[in-house]
């Protein structure tokens, strides 16, 4: 378990990133409940109400988190420099926190903006972390 130890951050920020996106299921369950939606029903898309924001900000965790675990992990398991898939992971769940708290409290406009640069930072870390992945791997 040696070989894993040097992939501290990265993993911590694979499960850091988890624990927010298991967290935040019920809160958006609840705001859901209280407009009287269905389970699974989205709310409407208006940008002014704290529930729709809740609920994108939760499903685009929902729906970045596989690729975020996927190519940090096969960055670990092809080891790829730990130096980079520390940062770059690292610097990935800090660029999806903020863009947790902004897209929550409505900061910005609901279509480019901070919220829009933070999502492609950690894309774009993501991205790096998969080239890196392929690289190590051949």
């Amino acid at each position: 378990m040696d070989v894993f130890a040097e992939y501290g951050h990265a993993i911590a920020s694979v499960v850091i990133f988890t624990l927010i996106v298991l967290f935040m299921a019920p809160f958006t369950a609840l705001a859901k409940q209280s407009k009287g939606l269905a389970p699974g029903a989205t709310p409407e898309q208006d940008y002014s109400d704290k529930a729709y924001r809740l609920n994108r900000a939760y499903l685009n965790g929902t729906e970045t988190l596989p690729a975020f675990a996927a190519v940090t992990f096969a960055a670990i398991l092809l080891a790829a420099s730990p130096f980079w898939v520390n940062l770059l992971a690292s610097v990935a769940l800090v660029a999806r926190l903020v863009m947790l708290i902004v897209h929550i409290r409505g900061i910005g406009s609901p279509n480019s903006g901070l919220r829009s640069v933070l999502y492609v930072l950690g894309w774009a870390c993501m991205f790096v972390i998969g080239i890196m992945s392929l690289v190590a791997a051949f």
